[in-house]
């Protein structure tokens, strides 16, 4: 029984070391060291097996169990990048939000029009789409008014658009921005769509066979890296430009991307993640594989509070949820 024990010890140090490695994307760009950014997708499982040895620990009445609790309160703030339960905050919302990739290029039947009818339910002020879809598919909402530059990426809005443009991003990904006049105010809406893994569900089930799975580890990493690589020029990109903005700024959109990551450590660095402000529940967005993730966002300015967050989970016309919000100004 004491070399279970020891070995369940090295496994679980290990464990936490993994967790802790995470943290590094803060400091380290996928340029330097790629690994880091692809250990960032195992956080949630890291995080499971982590609960589980200290539950472990906790049944054999072992003291190693408090040291393992309190070492896992120091990574509360990144779990709460998955998982939250805020309050919602008091008082009138300036404007509402959604953000949505609709998976335009490949809608299933009836899917568009629950599209439109999900969007329509928020009432939204203005509207962030991804993925928009080929010409004859292409969303329309009501008292909406909607970009006239649709590619991979839309705005949608009720108020006056002052100024729109794109940033400089790669072929496969987009990111556009509209200053747009809000109760008097002008706020920069970035609406981003990143790098895309173009990632099919084969290549990451696991098989039956040993090599087979080692080959498609090895094979996934290859995809990754250099998709790492690109977001990290996107997201400096945004970055600079952010840190430009002459307006307050709110930044949305399918960043290809999850929590704990070097592109969600750069765009915090600058800007407010409005889950971590006010949302309650699971973040996770990204539905189509059988372990959720969350790659959906809303980041803002400091001046911009989060009245309220969340993602609407009643229809799967996408293979994406799309994230509702509410903001207001700060006195």
């Amino acid at each position: 029984m004491k070399l279970v024990r020891f070995v369940v010890l090295i496994a679980h140090l290990v464990i936490v070391a993994l967790l802790a490695s995470t943290i590094l994307n803060a400091y380290f760009a996928p340029r330097d060291f790629p690994l880091l950014n692809f250990l960032s997708l195992g956080f949630p499982f890291l995080m499971i097996v982590n609960v589980f040895l200290i539950l472990f620990w906790i049944v054999l009445f072992k003291k190693r169990a408090l040291v393992f609790i309190v070492i896992t309160i120091f990574f509360l703030t990144p779990i709460r990048r998955w998982i939250n339960y805020s309050s919602k905050n008091e008082g009138s919302a300036s404007f509402k939000m959604v953000t949505y990739n609709i998976k335009g290029s490949s809608f299933k039947e009836n899917s568009l029009t629950e599209i439109q009818d999900l969007v329509n339910s928020a009432n939204a002020d203005v509207v962030f789409i991804q993925e928009i879809g080929y010409e004859d598919k292409r969303p329309s909402f009501k008292n909406l008014t909607g970009d006239e530059h649709p590619q991979v990426v839309s705005f949608y809005t009720k108020h006056k658009v002052v100024k729109t443009g794109s940033l400089d991003f790669t072929e496969n990904a987009e990111g556009r921005f509209a200053d747009i006049e809000i109760n008097g105010k002008i706020i920069r809406f970035i609406n981003v769509y990143l790098e895309p893994f173009q990632l099919k569900k084969e290549m990451v089930k696991p098989t039956s066979s040993i090599d087979a799975n080692e080959e498609k580890a090895k094979s996934l990493i290859r995809r990754f890296i250099p998709v790492f690589k690109l977001h990290q020029d996107e997201v400096n990109t945004m970055k600079d430009f952010i840190q430009q903005s002459p307006y307050p700024v709110v930044v949305g959109g399918d960043f290809n991307a999850v929590p704990n990551s070097y592109e969600y450590y750069t765009i915090n660095s600058v800007l407010e993640d409005a889950f971590l402000e006010a949302g309650s529940g699971c973040a996770t967005s990204f539905h189509d594989y059988k372990f959720p993730i969350r790659i959906d966002y809303l980041f803002t300015s400091k001046e911009i509070k989060c009245k309220s967050y969340k993602v609407n989970r009643t229809k799967d016309a996408s293979d994406h949820y799309p994230v509702f919000a509410e903001f207001s100004f700060k006195n």
